[in-house]
């Protein structure tokens, strides 16, 4: 099992990788709020470290619920992935999820201090993995699929949120708190729209927004979205560093080009691999505001 296990997580969800993901995107919301509050006496300990492993192991679950919802899709067009493949069964990844869930459950149980929206996510997470109970009208809509779906990293934000506001004894209802919960919301919805965008020469019998609506008003959208998603983010790195809001821009500008050309020639490159390339970059950008920050203040 172990072995097979171990296929799994190098292919599908890297575990050191991924954990390392859920410390940044902890972190980076728990830094972005304190610091917008004018709050630089932190009190990190075993809490937040408890935090970035929920935000990890609840991404392994979701992970692993897709692979089962999506099992019949999978065997006729991914039949090589590790699931569908046989190269794992549904067993293993059914003891390792319990595994991962029971520490995870009991962590937020007896250390944190945000219960109800600990069971409010993995709720949530819970009717994902079930198609909301409305398989048969939700899986063969794309679009249906991502208003369902895709909240959950906004579920996610606010989870980190209401446990920061409450260590803190923060007021949750401010500007801070509401574009934080959207800072790492836009990112996930423009990757998955952007993942599912395909050059007419590409497209098969996988559904793609790009074959609903055609490709140039489906990269249009993410670009939109993309645009949207940079001001909260200068928003919130305002008063920390002038400088991050330069390079915001600049990137933001690079990525507008990049969407602007693939409309003109989809056949260059895949836009997803841009989107990818521009959120490690965008995410980078504004953790390291939040370090320059901490190590010597505002700067610009």
């Amino acid at each position: 099992m172990f072995k097979r296990l171990n296929i799994y997580y190098k292919e599908m969800y890297p575990l050191l990788s991924r954990f390392i993901l859920g410390c940044i995107v902890f972190l980076e919301i728990y830094f972005i709020i304190l610091l917008n509050y004018g709050i630089t006496d932190f009190n990190i300990g075993y809490q937040e470290i408890i935090g970035a492993f929920t935000i990890f192991s609840f991404l392994m679950w979701l992970r692993i619920a897709d692979d089962f919802k999506d099992y019949e899709t999978d065997k006729v067009l991914f039949k090589d992935r590790p699931l569908p493949s046989g190269r794992v069964t549904k067993k293993d990844l059914k003891i390792a999820l319990a595994f991962f869930s029971l520490i995870t459950i009991f962590l937020n149980i007896f250390f944190m201090n945000n219960l109800p929206f600990f069971i409010f996510l993995y709720f949530y997470g819970y009717l994902m993995s079930k198609w909301f109970f409305q398989k048969a009208k939700i899986q063969p809509s794309l679009p249906l699929a991502l208003v369902t779906h895709n909240p959950v990293q906004m579920i996610v934000n606010i989870y980190i949120i209401s446990f920061t506001v409450i260590k803190y004894h923060l007021n949750p209802w401010t500007l801070t708190t509401v574009l934080a919960a959207f800072t790492l919301y836009f990112p996930a919805l423009i990757w998955e729209v952007s993942r599912k965008i395909r050059a007419p020469k590409d497209e098969n019998d996988y559904t793609t927004y790009s074959k609903l609506f055609g490709y140039k008003r489906a990269t249009r959208f993410v670009l939109i979205l993309t645009l949207v998603d940079i001001v909260t983010n200068i928003i919130l790195v305002w008063n920390l560093n002038k400088v991050s809001v330069v390079l915001l821009i600049l990137l933001v500008s690079w990525m507008t080009y990049k969407f602007i050309s693939f409309i003109k020639n989809p056949n260059q490159y895949k836009i997803v691999d841009k989107v990818e390339r521009y959120t490690y970059l965008q995410e980078s950008l504004m953790l390291l505001t939040v370090v320059i920050f901490l190590l010597i203040g505002k700067v610009g």
